[in-house]
């Protein structure tokens, strides 16, 4: 692959920050949108871009909660010493720790699966599509429980919520099924409120993805001389710029809105990207 041009940086780096925290599934849009860039998207530099500018969001992240993973990080070391200061924010530290341990073993066990057969747009539009199904039911479920006045907030997260989450959120190596989209129709089901839902999401986020982004851009870093200094630092930069204003809009938008629209979105997408694919207008892999 020759150096990436400065218009495929900018054009993934949006697609990657809008795309890495909302429910849609950033692996499944950013191997589209290389698709149709001309890119080979089993190619080392490619794979060692993505591993890249998904540092840009990992950050963005960081920045947006930091007084968040500051109190976390005190409440667990506090409670580590003394178990008088175990309180809430004792058990949510300790349910984002396990929760982020599943999906990082499943990702180093199935990592040949996940970079070969699942790689297909073919697996990416049939999880778009059945991933919304599973969104869909955990909303309804979530409106039950609400109704009956058993909607639970951030500072009843138990260590078995966080196990659940994190098991749940091993789905997300699936390409079209989303991080997000898994780990926030798991915390529905569990009758945690939305907007815990995703800020728990976030959280998982942190060591979930900064340990795959480190551990991808260290696998390829032979490649990276293939893309360009300049392009690569302009993808980073833009993806961190848009996932922190997508993290502020989602966590705005769930406050007083159901995951829904995201719901539809991703069926006509995974419809519409099956179509292309039948018609022959776009190649599986």
């Amino acid at each position: 692959m020759s150096d990436l041009s400065y218009l495929d940086a900018i054009i993934l780096g949006i697609v990657e920050g809008l795309t890495e925290f909302l429910p849609v599934s950033s692996t499944g849009h950013l191997t589209v949108t290389e698709k149709l860039l001309g890119l080979q998207v089993d190619a080392p530099a490619v794979t060692a871009y993505t591993a890249i500018i998904q540092l840009g969001a990992i950050a963005a992240t960081f920045l947006y909660f930091w007084r968040d993973i500051v109190r976390l990080v005190v409440a667990w070391v506090g409670g580590l010493r003394s178990p008088q200061r175990r309180g809430s924010d004792y058990r949510l530290a300790w349910a984002v720790i396990v929760g982020s341990v599943p999906v990082m073993v499943v990702a180093l066990a199935l990592k040949k699966v996940i970079e070969g057969p699942l790689r297909s747009l073919w697996v990416v539009a049939a999880a778009l599509v059945l991933w919304s199904v599973v969104m869909w039911v955990a909303e309804r479920r979530h409106g039950v429980l609400t109704r009956a006045g058993q909607e639970r907030g951030e500072g009843t997260v138990t260590l078995r919520d966080g196990l659940i989450i994190g098991l749940v959120q091993c789905f997300s190596l699936i390409p079209g099924v989303s991080r997000s989209g898994a780990t926030i129709s798991a915390g529905l089901f569990r009758g945690i409120d939305r907007v815990t839902g995703t800020r728990l999401s976030f959280f998982l986020a942190i060591p979930a993805l900064t340990a795959a982004g480190i551990f991808q851009a260290f696998e390829a870093r032979s490649d990276l001389p293939a893309l360009g200094m300049g392009p690569m630092l302009v993808g980073v930069v833009v993806s961190f710029v848009v996932a922190y204003a997508a993290i502020a809009w989602l966590l705005r938008f769930v406050a007083s809105n159901t995951l829904l629209p995201f719901v539809w979105y991703r069926v006509v997408a995974g419809l519409a990207l099956a179509g292309v694919l039948a018609a022959g207008l776009l190649s599986a892999r």
